[in-house]
This record gives structure tokens, sequence and C-alpha cells, in this order.
């Protein structure tokens, strides 16, 4: 096989049963049971007063006594001391629905009748415990009679007593369960008080392996014996619990790919047994993914043998080309990676960590120091993370404007799919209803109690009770998200018990409040319940609790903890069969996309898919839009870090200058009232005249305004004088009068005088020096026009150097 394929798809290792309770184990099947020893004479008998009427003279029990016979008959010929080694010896069991041409085989042309009189005489081997066959045989067979005589014989006080438990179920869903306990009793021996919860797990096992009906997901033969009792306490209360795979140990994640170097093994067992507390368990399994197959795995198929973290150059550049693509089963390039640099950041986090590590606990973590092969650089994520941000902002904007539109739709969604499921119950089978334009004629009723009618213009079958579930359920999730912002596995773990009645300590009103418990962040916050959510939560409480006192309660299953709650009374659970279940996120996914599709809102031609996450970035992007500050948003919404609630605000640039203009007008309220009345015509004509009066002869006083004066006019060595080089011949007049000045002061003796002067030179001197500085300095630069070189940037030589 083609190694890249061998990378591509690892080789499977089957993980270890998970420990389980003794009782939780199937019953191991017996070799031999008084009644498969007996013989012929007593079995007879037994089975012909168990079964027929000896006074009676009837078609039936005559017909039983001859198929009894044929098949004793049959059977006696088989080896064995046994009836049950004599059945297993004939190949009949493997033989499934056609057991019955082993018997007739030589027989020339069979008639119905004979295959009848067999199947008929097996049947009350089977009813009255003479052989046990196996599931597989059992599930292929049509034999009503069989079942019905087992139970009559068998356990009859039970069988009724569970019959009139599961009078609230549908027939269909009563005989399923009833069948199954049935066939649990043949294949086991025994009573129903004597079925374990290994016996419902081998059961459903078989029905998954050989029925072709669906009837391993119908639970109510294993919610009939826990409601009775006859499973012990220990036992679930959801047969889901036992088919859903729970947690996995971090040996059973490891061992699951195959690693065949067993000290790298080990290393990763404690690697991820370090990590696991501050990790949920999908994490940790992804994290192992990684790791583990795209990563150790991938070595050891392309270098055999390879037993170390220190990898060479050329063998760690080839792993990061065989991460970079999908490939198919051949091993060829099929797309590349998306998040590729993500894959480098988790194996760049394992060589760092072991590397923090040793240098608190050398002895177990030194060995394995190495260096990392991957570069920061090479795990740098600002370029997608900026176009994620960009992407996800842009649909926000897309979809902000058009949540109006949505909830129209959604709520008009609703009101026509309860008119439909209304009308079809009030017409009778082969009536037509007229609802929104549409014509629909009723069909007949169903075992389930499922609505169905079909759409006259199409001639399509519609199953209105799914719509309507559907329907409701869009409309619950699109006005819960958008009211909270929550997430969508916190708003599947709302319960009864969330609402809260929080009482104000100013005024003492009680204000309703929503706890949401905790999830990504691990904390719990509380959210105001706003009238209209009320009216919504209202709507789903009433619908789930459906005229009983309370709401059912169930076990929800987390998949990211991969554990099952304690029951509790979810607010978002339906009916599913004969059982109460809490919505899951893949039912949410589809009641949305549903929507989406019947909403016909789209973008620029192309219709626009809503999902979950979407009503929480419209809902943080809104609140701070509406002037709600950040940090409150974050609290709200369950972020540990404010960065996160503005990555999920798209602000548009008019709306940050439209709040920057709200916050200039909240200030200006905020100062004293007289600093913003109108101004007088003689203040307006006073702040012109002072700008006239900063004109003076060599250029502009900087001064400020409503400010005098300070070098008493003597604007040549003023530090606020901005000249004018246009005055320059005029400055350089007034310094050659100064040198005339100095001397005639000197002259006559006057040092003060002196002293004044050489000031005022030195200033004259600097301003012009000043002046002529950028009168040297051109105005405008000619940078001249760029040529274009024949290669630009890096090249490669045939020296293999690089320049550039």
């Amino acid at each position: 096989m083609n190694p890249i394929a061998q990378a591509a798809v690892p080789t499977p290792v089957e993980s270890p049963e998970e420990d389980k309770p003794l009782e939780w184990e199937p019953r191991v099947c017996e070799a031999s049971w008084w009644q498969t020893r007996q013989s012929r004479e007593s079995l007879v008998e037994r089975l012909l007063g168990l079964f027929t009427d000896p006074s009676a003279v009837l078609t039936r029990d005559k017909t039983r006594r001859r198929g009894l016979s044929k098949a004793l008959d049959w059977l006696d010929g088989q080896p064995g001391g046994t009836w049950q080694d004599r059945w297993m010896a004939s190949g009949a069991d493997a033989a499934g629905f056609e057991w019955t041409d082993i018997p007739l085989k030589g027989c020339g042309v069979t008639k119905r009748h004979q295959r009848d009189e067999l199947a008929t005489g097996l049947a009350l081997l089977v009813a009255g415990q003479a052989i046990r066959p196996s599931y597989l045989w059992l599930l292929r067979q049509r034999l009503t009679v069989m079942l019905t005589e087992t139970r009559a014989a068998s356990d009859p006080d039970a069988f009724q007593r569970l019959d009139q438990l599961a009078q609230h179920a549908t027939a269909a869903a009563r005989s399923d369960a009833l069948n199954k306990l049935t066939w649990i009793v043949i294949r086991k021996g025994g009573l129903v008080s004597d079925i374990t919860v290994g016996d419902c797990i081998e059961l459903t096992a078989a029905l998954e392996k050989h029925h072709f009906r669906g009837s391993a997901g119908r639970p109510l033969f294993y919610a009939l014996l826990k409601e009775t009792g006859v499973l012990p306490a220990s036992a679930p209360l959801r047969m889901r619990v036992l088919r859903i795979e729970g947690r996995r140990s971090v040996e059973q994640i490891v061992d699951g790919y195959g690693i065949e170097c067993q000290a790298v093994r080990d290393l990763l067992v404690e690697y991820f047994t370090e990590r696991a507390p501050e990790l949920d368990h999908v994490s940790l399994r992804s994290i192992a993914r990684n790791l583990c197959r795209l990563f150790w795995r991938d070595l050891e198929i392309h270098h055999p043998g390879i037993d170390s973290l220190r990898l060479a150059p050329e063998v760690a550049r080839a792993w990061k080309e065989r991460l970079a693509h999908i490939r198919d089963g051949k091993g060829h390039p099929v797309r590349p990676r998306v998040n590729f640099r993500s894959e480098l950041v988790f194996v760049r986090a394992f060589y760092q960590d072991i590397a923090r590590w040793a240098a608190d606990d050398p002895a177990r973590w030194a060995p394995w120091v190495a260096p990392c092969p991957i570069k920061a650089s090479e795990c740098a994520t600002k370029k997608s993370r900026a176009r994620v941000k960009s992407r996800m902002d842009q649909r926000t904007r897309t979809q902000l404007p058009l949540l109006p539109a949505l909830l129209r739709a959604v709520d008009r969604q609703r009101k026509d799919s309860e008119a439909r499921i209304t009308a079809a119950r009030a017409t009778p089978s082969g009536g037509r209803f007229r609802i929104a334009g549409e014509e629909f004629e009723r069909c007949r009723s169903g075992q389930a109690g499922r609505v169905y009618a079909t759409e006259v213009a199409t001639d399509r079958r519609r199953n209105l009770t799914h719509e309507e579930e559907a329907a409701f359920w869009s409309w619950a999730t699109v006005e819960v998200l958008r009211h909270t912002g929550i997430r969508i596995e916190e708003m599947l773990e709302l319960t009864h018990h969330s609402f809260i009645a929080y009482t104000l300590p100013t005024t003492g009103e009680v204000v309703p409040m929503l706890q949401v418990a905790p999830s990504k962040t691990d904390a719990e916050r509380l959210l105001l319940v706003s009238p209209e959510l009320a009216e919504v939560l209202t709507a789903v409480i009433f619908r789930v609790r459906a005229g009983n006192a309370a709401l059912p309660l169930m076990s929800a299953y987390d998949v990211f903890e991969q554990t099952w709650s304690p029951p509790m009374p979810f607010l978002f659970q339906r009916r599913y069969g004969t059982e109460d279940r809490p919505l899951t996120r893949s039912y949410i996914r589809e009641c949305l996309v549903a929507t989406s599709q019947s909403a016909q809102i789209t973008v620029a031609g192309d219709p626009l898919e809503w999902r979950p996450h979407d009503f929480r970035r419209i809902f943080v992007t809104d609140a701070i839009r509406s002037g709600l500050p950040p940090h409150i948003a974050a609290k709200i919404c369950g972020h540990a870090a404010l960065d996160t609630t503005m990555g999920y605000a798209a602000i548009y640039p008019e709306d940050v200058i439209s709040h920057h203009r709200a916050f200039i007008a909240r200030r200006r309220t905020e100062r004293p009232s007289e600093e913003y009345r109108e101004l007088t015509a003689t203040e307006w004509a006073e702040f012109l005249s002072h700008f006239e009066l900063r004109k003076v002869a060599l250029g502009t006083c900087g001064r400020d305004y409503a400010t005098p004066c300070q070098h008493e006019n003597a604007c040549v060595r003023c530090p606020l004088l901005l000249v004018d080089p246009a005055q320059m011949p005029r400055l350089e007049e007034i310094h050659a009068n100064l040198i005339d000045r100095l001397q005639e002061a000197k002259d006559q003796g006057g040092l003060g005088e002196v002293a004044a002067i050489e000031t005022t030179m030195a200033a004259a001197a600097q301003k012009l020096e000043a002046m002529r500085e950028r009168a040297s300095q051109p105005s405008t630069v000619h940078l001249g026009m760029p040529d274009i070189r024949t290669a630009a940037g890096r090249f490669t030589d045939q020296g293999g150097g690089t320049a550039g």
C-alpha cells in the first residue's frame, strides 16, 4: 500500500471496553437446561398441553400436532445430546429465513403447507424453550405466533403488566417493545425479571447488525424495564446513554492511533494526562488527533523506526509538505488544508511545553527536550484571523438590516404551520382544506399519531406534524438567541430552574432574570428577561409541559465533555417516538436551514443562510451601536477579555462618527451653560479686532487671543513673531541700522544702550539666518519617473545564492 495513503488513513486499533458494573454485563447463554434435555415423549406431552386443547377438534391444533411431529422427526436425525445441540448441528440457525430448505431438502417439489407445518412445529419448540435460536435467526423470522405463545407460556403476568404500562404509546411502539422483550426471553431463557442491562445492550447491537427496520432506535422496551424496577437503580434512565460513546481514558485515546514506538506512546500519554485538567474532552481528543495521527503516526509511516523528537531538517520539511494538503485514500493531494497553521501550533506547543516542564521536573521531561521543527513565523495567524474577522463583519453587516425580515418570516411560518395542522386535524381522512392559498387533502392517520396531508397542486405528501415542530423551534431559537446573545449550547441547557426573581435593593421591584449555566468560560451569568423574551419562554414552557403539572425530566448529553447530565427539566425538548428528548445542536441547525430556505431572503441574488452563532454577533454589534459600553457587553456575553467582545462587533465607520458626536454632545451638557450662549455683535467685533492687531510690519504676532503684548512691541526680539519671508530686506535694513546705533552708543559711553542693542541684533541675526535657510530650500522636489527593472525582489542565481 502507498505509504502516503497509510498516513491519510491510519491503522485502526480497537479500543478496550470501558469498565462497567457487573449487572450491566449480558447473561451467558446456557449450554444445557432442563427443557432442552427432555425426552421426545415428555417434550411432546408438555408442549401439546401448553399450546393445544386435547378436547377440541380444531384445524389449528391439528396443524400444530403435525408440525411438531415433523420438526422433531427432522431434529431426531441430527447429532447431539440435547434438542439445542441438534438444532445448532443442523445448520438451520445460520440459514435464517430460508431454514426450511434444510429439512425439506431431497423431498422433491415442496408445497407451501409443508413449510407452514414445519414453521408451526418449530415455533412451539421455541416458545416451549426446547431450543434457543440466535438473534440472527430470530430477527429474520415473521412468526407472530411464536412470540405470542412465548409470552403466554413463559411469563404471562409480567408481559400483561408491561402491556398495560405501555398503553400511552402507539400500538406499533407497544408491539415493538413487547417483541424485543420476548426475543430476550427466548434467547436467554428465564423470566422478564431476569433481564439485565447487558441483555438490552446485546439485543440492540444485534438489531443494528441484522435488522433493517430501524428498530434499534426504539427504546420503549428499556424504559418499561426501568420503570417497573427490573433494571437496577444504577442503570441509566435512557437507553441512549448506553448507545452513545462516553469519555475515554487518555490511554485509550492514544492507543487508538496505533503508535508503534512504545517510548513515544508513553510520552504522549503523560503529556495528555498533564494537559487534561485544563481541556474539555473534545478538545483533548482533537489535540490527540493532531499529535498522534497527523504528526507522529505520519512520521512513523514515512520513516520506520523513528524514536526521537529530534527531527532532521529534511524530515521536518517533508512532514510539513504532507500536512499542508488533505489527501485521498491513495495519498494524492485533494485540496489545501485550511487550518494548516493551526495544526502547526499544536505541535509547536508540544515541544515548548516539554522544554518548559523540563525545568521543573528534569527527570521526567528533560530526555525528550529537542529543538522545535516549527518556527514562530510558520504559526503566524494574524493575517488569517484578520481575514476571518473581515468576513464575519461583512456577514454581520449584511444580516443586521435583514433581521426584521427574518423575524417576520419565522413568525409567519409558525402561524401558517399551526393553522395547517389545526385544519388537518379537523378534516376527516380524504377531505380537503385550504390554508394560506394552498389546498391540501388529508391523509389517513398513521399509528404514530402524526398528521399527513397531500399538497394538491404538487401531489406531494407532507408531514404536517414535523413541519409544525420545526417551525415552532425555529421561531423560539431565533427569538431567544437575538434577545440574549447566548451560545447555542447555553440555550439548549436552559431549564425551568433557570428563572430567578431578583429584587432591586433600591426600589424593591422584582425583576425576572435568566441564569445561564457555565459553558465555554466556566462562569455562570444572569441576564435580564425582557417582556418580549418572557413571552417566548412562556410559549416554550406551555408547549413542553403539554398540560402536565411539571416539565418532563431528562438527561442531556454534553458533546464537549462527552458526559450525561442528571435528569433536569430542560426547556428545549420535544417528544421523540415514545420518550422525551432534549433538542440537539444538529436539530436546531436543520430547523434554521429549513427556515432560511422558506424565508427566501437573498443577498445579491444568493439565498442567505442563518446560523445560530450569527445572532450572537448581531446582538453584540447592535448593543454597542446602541450605546451599551463594551465592558458591559462583555459581561453579558460571558467574555473573559474585552478584545473578544470587540471581535464580535462589526461597527461601521459612520457609527464611530455618530457615537463620537453623541459623546461630544453629552460632554457639552455637563459643561456650564453660559459657555455655549450666543455671541453678541460687540464680542464678535472684539474677536476680529484681535487678529487685526496681530499684523505687524515684519510679519504676524503669534500671541494667544485676549492676551496683551509682553515685549512692548519689541517685535525683533519677540520669539512669537512669525516673520514674513517677503520682509527680509526690511529686516536686513533694521540689522544694518542697529550696527550704526551700536557704534554710536559705544562712542557716547551708554553701556545700557549697548547691551539692549546687542540683544536686539542677536535676535535679528537669528531670524535672518532662519529666513535664509527657508529661502535656500526649494518649495517642490522633483523625484523623477521610476524605471521598471527586469527583476525585482528575490532571485536565485546559478550558484544557489539569493539577492534582493
